[in-house]
């Protein structure tokens, strides 16, 4: 018997935001957590660089044009709202930011617990053409819950089945994959088969699409309706259930012959 909770219920926001309008973004998606009364939903993911509106895809930005639509989670007051919209609701948020370092601009996801806590970071791993001019994620973490361990992945992440499956033999029961790229018939095959073959359960959460997968490769929630979000319950003890089968993919896995 699992430690944890079973039975989430995940919100799945669709906004279309606009790029570069961090002020704009963030209080249409005020308006819309607004509508949600508190304690009826578990975990809230937004689309991919959603504060910014994925400013990374204007030609003419440079690397260093990018810390101008950057925030930093410990001193934005963005972030100090959603943290206070988290405890409010009692709910998990996670945020899709372009996140000011150091060292330059990361892709993130920013995790807020029900209590408004910031409990974790997820920097995206996966950057290519456009993304190049982030600074790419070195780590595949899961993050603990109340409901057990979780994993996140951001937009393309998802094209390499090593990101889903990694996370997967890492424990987590399901992945919330922030994103603003392609939600077409090839998108939606590629998650029911990401989350069979590694036992999982997906939301994709895209500006334009709400879209969540189950460990047997089945749809659970699919609604494209802007704006909105999309509540959607989930039983992870079915991922327990399908790991133990007969056929189960993970634990009869041949990992001393998967070698190059």
């Amino acid at each position: 018997m699992s430690a944890h909770q079973d039975t989430i219920r995940v919100g799945q926001i669709r906004i279309q935001p606009e790029r570069g309008k961090l002020e704009d973004n963030f209080n249409n998606l005020m308006k819309l957590l607004d509508g949600i009364a508190p304690g009826s939903v578990d975990m809230l993911v937004t689309s991919e660089c959603y504060l910014d509106g994925y400013m990374v895809l204007e030609e003419s930005l440079t690397p260093k044009d990018l810390l101008n639509y950057a925030i930093e989670p410990q001193t934005s007051p963005y972030a100090a709202k959603i943290s206070e919209k988290a405890r409010q609701l009692r709910s998990g948020i996670i945020l899709g930011c372009s996140r000011r370092a150091t060292e330059g601009v990361y892709n993130s996801a920013l995790i807020y617990d029900r209590t408004g806590k910031l409990v974790g970071m997820y920097d995206k791993v996966h950057c290519q053409s456009h993304d190049k001019k982030f600074i790419a994620g070195k780590c595949l973490p899961v993050f603990e819950s109340d409901f057990g361990l979780f994993g996140i992945m951001i937009c393309a992440d998802r094209r390499w089945p090593e990101t889903v499956r990694t996370l997967a033999l890492k424990g987590a029961r399901v992945i919330f994959n922030p994103t603003f790229g392609m939600h077409n018939d090839l998108n939606q095959r590629m998650m029911q088969t990401r989350s069979y073959e590694s036992e999982v359960f997906i939301a994709f959460s895209h500006a334009a699409q709400s879209l969540l997968t189950d460990p047997k490769g089945e749809i659970l929630c699919n609604e494209r309706t802007q704006p909105g979000i999309s509540i959607t319950p989930v039983d992870l003890s079915v991922a327990d259930k399908v790991r133990q089968g007969e056929s189960a993919h993970l634990k009869d896995r041949q990992a001393d012959l998967y070698k190059v």
